[in-house]
C-alpha cells in the first residue's frame, strides 16, 4: 500500500481497512467494539448516513465507558475526504489539527473533510511524532494500541481505493452484532442490494467473511491470524519481527509476567502452531474441554485446534479457526 500507519502500542484497540482507521476503548462491551470494526467496510458518499445509525445504537451497546474514534476514508470519484464518529476521549486529527463536527445521539459526527497528509485516531490531540522503536506499522487487521497515525506517501487521494458500493435498502438503519467479536459473519448484514442506476452510489455494509483463524483475548480483542505473529511485552525487536517474516502483537502487561517476545504464532497453509520463544514464564496451552494447563517445550511448535486455550503470563487467549 502507498500509505504507512503507525501504532503505538496500548491497551486499546486499534484497527485498519484500506484508508479507514478505528481506536476504541470500551471495557466491557465486545458488542460495541465488534460494531464500530465492522463499521470498516463501509463506503462511499452515504457512509455518513450509516454512522449516523451506528451513533444511535452507541448508548444501548455500551457497557460502561466506552471512548472511540472511527474514520472512514471515501475516496469515489477521485476525492479524499473522510467520514468520522467518535466519543468520549476519542478524537480524530487530521494534520495535527482535530476534525470538528456535529452532535448525533451522544456522539459527534462529521462528514467530507479532507484526510490530509495524516490521518489520526486516539484519545486528544496526535503526537508530533511517534517514539522511534515502539511503534508497529499496521498494514490491516486489528491490535492493541493507545493511536494510530496514517501517513499518506503522496497526495491524499493515494488512500487505499474503497471496495465497490451498493445501496442501503431505504428506510433500513443498522443494527449491531452480538458479543461474537470482530471476524463473525452473522452481525446483522444487510443484504447487498445492486447498484442506483441514477445518482450516487450510497454505503453499504458488508463485513468481511472471517477466512483467517482468529486470536480472542480475555479483555475482548481479537487478532486475525493472517500472517505469523510474535506476540509478548515488546516483540518488534525479535528477530522473526526484525527479518519481515511475523508481525508483532504487543500485549499489556502491568505485572511483568510476560517476556519480551514471549510465544510466536506460525502458519503453514491452514495448519497453526504456537511456539514458547523461551519465555521466563513460559507458555501453556488446553484444549477446550481441558481442565489443566500443559506447558510447552521451548522451540517446539504445537499444532493448535478450533478452540484451544493459550496462557501467556495471566493472558488467556481462545484460537478461533472455521471448518473448511
Amino acid at each position: 500500500m502507498p500509505d504507512r500507519c503507525e501504532v503505538l502500542p496500548g491497551d486499546s484497540v486499534v484497527a485498519r481497512r484500506g484508508g479507514g482507521l478505528l481506536w476504541v476503548d470500551a471495557p466491557g462491551s465486545p458488542a460495541l467494539v465488534a460494531a464500530l470494526h465492522a463499521c470498516l467496510g463501509v463506503a462511499g458518499p452515504g457512509a455518513d448516513r450509516v454512522l449516523a445509525a451506528v451513533a444511535g445504537q452507541v448508548s444501548r451497546l455500551a457497557d460502561g465507558p466506552a471512548s472511540f474514534a472511527l474514520v472512514l476514508a471515501d475516496t469515489t470519484g477521485g476525492s479524499a475526504s473522510g467520514v468520522a464518529l467518535w466519543s468520549g476521549k476519542g478524537q480524530p486529527a487530521v494534520d495535527g489539527v482535530p476534525v470538528s463536527g456535529q452532535a448525533a445521539d451522544g456522539c459527534t459526527l462529521a462528514a467530507g473533510f479532507s484526510l490530509g497528509q495524516t490521518l489520526y485516531v486516539g484519545p486528544g490531540q496526535s503526537a508530533a511524532a511517534m517514539p522511534p522503536g515502539v511503534a508497529l506499522d499496521l498494514v490491516e487487521g486489528t491490535v492493541p494500541g493507545s493511536g494510530a497515525l496514517l501517513q499518506h506517501a503522496a497526495a491524499a487521494s493515494s488512500a487505499a481505493v474503497a471496495p465497490p458500493v451498493s445501496s442501503l435498502p431505504s428506510g433500513e438503519s443498522f443494527t449491531a452484532g452480538s458479543d461474537a467479536g470482530f471476524g463473525s459473519s452473522a452481525r446483522g448484514a444487510a443484504p447487498a442490494q445492486a447498484p442506483a442506476t441514477g445518482g450516487e452510489q450510497t454505503a453499504f455494509w458488508r463485513p468481511e467473511p472471517p477466512a483467517a483463524p482468529v486470536l480472542r483475548f480475555d479483555d475482548g480483542m481479537v487478532v486475525t491470524v493472517d500472517e505469523d505473529l510474535v506476540l509478548g511485552r515488546r516483540p518488534d525487536g525479535h528477530d522473526l519481527v526484525t527479518s519481515g517474516n511475523a508481525r508483532p502483537v504487543p500485549i499489556a502487561d502491568t505485572q511483568n509476567v510476560l517476556s519480551s517476545a514471549h510465544a510466536a504464532i506460525q502458519r503453514a497453509g491452514r495448519e497453526v502452531s504456537l511456539t514458547d520463544l523461551g519465555s521466563l514464564n513460559g507458555t501453556h496451552v488446553a484444549g477446550p474441554e481441558a481442565t489443566e494447563w500443559t506447558q510447552l517445550e521451548p522451540g517446539v511448535p504445537h499444532p493448535l485446534a478450533d478452540g484451544d486455550r493459550l496462557l501467556l503470563g495471566w493472558t488467556v487467549i481462545t484460537f478461533e479457526q472455521t471448518p473448511e
